[in-house]
């Protein structure tokens, strides 16, 4: 009775010992997070601050439980591919993803490491998930209302110039979330009968190509629609927009901050803040494919005064009213 006793107990032990130690493993390992965007290296090299003070607020420290491996595409799409597959070798925990071009390229490197998308595109219009409640495979995170936007921030526009019959549209034509989104412009444009200048572009080389058929029919109004590759020429468009007395509209209050006239959408910090909360839940054991994707919920209108002022423009008391910040 003695030695079955003894016997029993040391199973007992032995069970309990095991989550023990899974548990004290699980407490010092030190997740490895890839970051790939197709826009230009920070500095730092790393992730950009809204993801990681997120992670931070959840437990997650740089040097003692996580680690950051970021990739950038440097506005050039054919690179994306092969940063992708990069992550993808060194074996990192879980991927975060910023734009619909980069999220294309990680999807198709893996389909087994976690993907988080932080936004750049309609992820079920673009094929990276099923649907937002069930995504499937190894991809969730937050998809972007950029597309369904499209349609208001051009009555914005048309509410400050009322007069505009002709509005160009530039946007990168490879990315074909940003495409879905040209075409939601246009369709929006034609109701309230506007015409479109559709300006393409798909290389840094193609905006002085851009500028020039827009100095030879210039338009009433400009509207960016944002990614990687008009990111990193955001400045070179807002110049233009100013030297030619051009009101456009921007999806982004960094847009505005850096001198141009309007935006209306989300704040990309607060996506990717809500990033963080999904590598959380996978890193505690949860599968992406049953993590219901979310959609941006608050949405800010930003307005500079000083530019409007540059450009002869009077903004409508009605848009001021609205503004969540107002620039001068």
């Amino acid at each position: 009775m003695i030695k079955r006793r003894k016997l029993l107990s040391a199973f007992g032990l032995s069970f309990v010992a095991a989550p023990l130690a899974s548990l004290a493993q699980q407490q010092n390992k030190v997740w490895r997070i890839g970051y790939l965007n197709g826009s230009s290296r920070p500095l730092d090299g790393l992730p950009p601050d809204a993801l990681r003070q997120g992670l931070a607020e959840l437990g997650y420290v740089e040097g003692r439980n996580v680690a950051y491996e970021g990739r950038w595409g440097e506005g050039k799409a054919a690179s994306l591919r092969g940063l992708a597959t990069e992550l993808v070798r060194l074996r990192v925990d879980a991927i975060v993803v910023s734009g619909g071009l980069a999220s294309e390229a990680v999807k198709n490197a893996t389909s087994t490491i976690p993907i988080i998308l932080g936004g750049g595109g309609d992820a079920v219009r673009t094929g990276l998930v099923a649907s937002l409640s069930h995504p499937g495979g190894n991809v969730t995170g937050m998809s972007d209302l950029d597309t369904e936007l499209s349609a208001k921030r051009l009555e914005i526009l048309i509410e400050m110039v009322p007069k505009a019959a002709r509005m160009a549209v530039l946007w990168n034509a490879d990315d074909f979330a940003m495409t879905l989104r040209y075409r939601e412009i246009a369709k929006a444009a034609g109701d309230l009968r506007v015409a479109v200048q559709a300006v393409g572009v798909r290389e840094p080389e193609d905006f002085a190509v851009a500028f020039a058929a827009m100095t030879r029919e210039r338009p009433d109004a400009l509207f960016l629609v944002a990614d990687a590759l008009t990111g990193l020429n955001r400045k070179r468009v807002i110049e233009f927009a100013a030297a030619h007395r051009i009101p456009a509209m921007y999806e982004f209050d960094a847009s505005v901050r850096a001198g141009g006239l309007i935006s209306y959408g989300s704040r990309i910090d607060d996506n990717l803040r809500r990033v963080a909360y999904y590598i959380d839940r996978v890193f505690k054991g949860a599968k992406p494919a049953d993590l219901a994707m979310e959609q941006p919920t608050r949405f800010y209108l930003f307005v500079n005064l000083k530019t409007a002022k540059a450009l002869g423009i009077t903004i409508p008391s009605s848009i001021l009213l609205r503004a969540d910040v107002v620039t001068e």
